[in-house]
């Protein structure tokens, strides 16, 4: 891979948040973790020299892939030259058209650090997926499959949680990348449920809830415009002390708060 940059006149980009992945049993994982087969249009994004590319390939039936890089749109040429099932695309994934990948697609990458989350939430609420694995630095990763009560545990936690399902597959050490980050990675792979729809009034109510993370439900939604008397009401109604904070609550009992109090007000621009 160093002989292809070379070749190029490349190196990678900390502008773009990249880390080419070259482990084979790690890009084995991730598309493991897409559940990617024959059947099965996959969708990558940061394709980066298109070693993952290459093995979704040679599993889905046809690969499109998202490159925003265009110094990289050349290495791709050669490094999937002799691959017939790939469309490369110069893009950017946070503008894509979802829609384009057929239901039940998979979605498989390697993401950039420094647009990692925000490409994942895309994906995951467009409704096209049916299975997403990602690799990610490892605390975003124990942001997605954590539970409550747990110290990495937030609103991002329960985003994955009400569109389906989410498990660390594997941890995976920086000297899988190149250059290789400072931080260790780890495959996520989440299993979507198709019956989920967005619940803007819950996750209003969760944005508001996680504002601050150290004072309590009862003085979140206060500074969201909830009066104070409603929301003690709430919680009492649902056996939970007044102290409880966020970070204590599952998505059910989120749920159960929302048809009990009026919507809050938000930051705009979050994601359902």
């Amino acid at each position: 891979m160093n002989a292809i940059l070379a070749r190029h006149g490349l190196r990678a980009d900390k502008g773009f948040g990249q880390h080419f992945l070259i482990d084979p049993n790690v890009v084995g994982a991730v598309v493991a973790a897409a559940g990617v087969s024959q059947d099965h249009e996959a969708w990558e994004v940061g394709p980066g020299l298109g070693v993952l590319t290459r093995a979704l390939a040679a599993t889905a039936h046809r690969v499109v892939t998202i490159e925003l890089d265009a110094r990289l749109l050349s290495v791709l040429d050669e490094t999937l030259a002799d691959t017939h099932n790939v469309s490369v695309r110069h893009g950017d994934a946070l503008r894509v058209d979802w829609s384009e990948a057929p239901p039940g697609s998979r979605f498989a990458a390697n993401l950039p650090y420094n647009v990692g989350t925000a490409v994942l939430i895309r994906a995951l609420t467009s409704r096209r997926f049916a299975r997403i694995g990602v690799l990610l630095q490892r605390e975003v990763a124990e942001r997605l499959v954590a539970t409550a009560g747990t110290p990495a545990y937030g609103s991002l936690s329960l985003l994955i949680a009400h569109h389906g399902e989410a498990r660390i597959t594997r941890r995976v050490a920086p000297g899988a990348f190149m250059p290789p980050p400072a931080v260790t990675s780890a495959v996520v792979a989440i299993d979507l449920d198709p019956d989920a729809r967005p619940d803007p009034v819950t996750f209003a109510l969760v944005r508001a809830g996680f504002r601050h993370r150290r004072k309590t439900l009862v003085s979140n939604l206060r500074l969201a415009g909830v009066e104070v008397d409603a929301v003690r009401t709430a919680l009492a109604d649902l056996g939970l002390p007044p102290a409880v904070r966020a970070e204590a609550l599952d998505l059910a009992t989120f749920r159960a708060l929302a048809v009990r109090l009026p919507a809050p007000t938000v930051p705009d621009g979050a994601s359902t």
